[in-house]
């Protein structure tokens, strides 16, 4: 049982590191600050170690890979803030749209790490994850 949660908190992390990415590789090219560019890919590169992390942990408890957004997911999120920013693409709009993602993960990871009964290794990298978007929270805002 607490294997299978161990399991699940690691899908859900992998998730929301996957979706940040996409996002952020879906608005990279409509960035004109140079600032707000270099922090975007920074945090994308944060994103990319914490989806190795996550393997290398998940790789104790399974076989299989940890789950990713699927190809629905994927179109979603693109259609999402194709949709969004047509009218406004301003670097403004999009800090707005990546905050409202970091904000939906800080939900999400604080949520799993209310749960105390995860292995210490799980629960490193779910204190990790939230660090992480609630520090590129402060970094993006003054983007607004």
């Amino acid at each position: 049982m607490k294997e299978e949660k161990n399991i699940d908190i690691l899908d859900e992390l992998n998730k929301g590191c996957c979706m940040g990415s996409d996002a952020i590789k879906f608005i990279l090219d409509k960035i004109e600050s140079k600032k707000f560019k270099e922090i975007c890919e920074n945090l994308l590169e944060k994103y990319e170690d914490m989806e190795e992390k996550i393997n290398k942990i998940y790789d104790s408890y399974s076989e299989d890979d940890p789950h990713e957004t699927n190809a629905m997911n994927k179109v979603m999120t693109w259609s999402g803030i194709q949709m969004r920013t047509m009218t406004d693409g301003s670097d403004s709009k999009l800090a707005e749209l990546l905050l409202q993602g970091l904000n939906m993960g800080i939900i999400e990871g604080r949520r799993l790490l209310n749960n105390k009964d995860e292995d210490p290794k799980v629960k490193e990298i779910m204190k990790e994850y939230v660090d992480v978007q609630e520090e590129y929270v402060e970094k993006i805002k003054e983007f607004l």
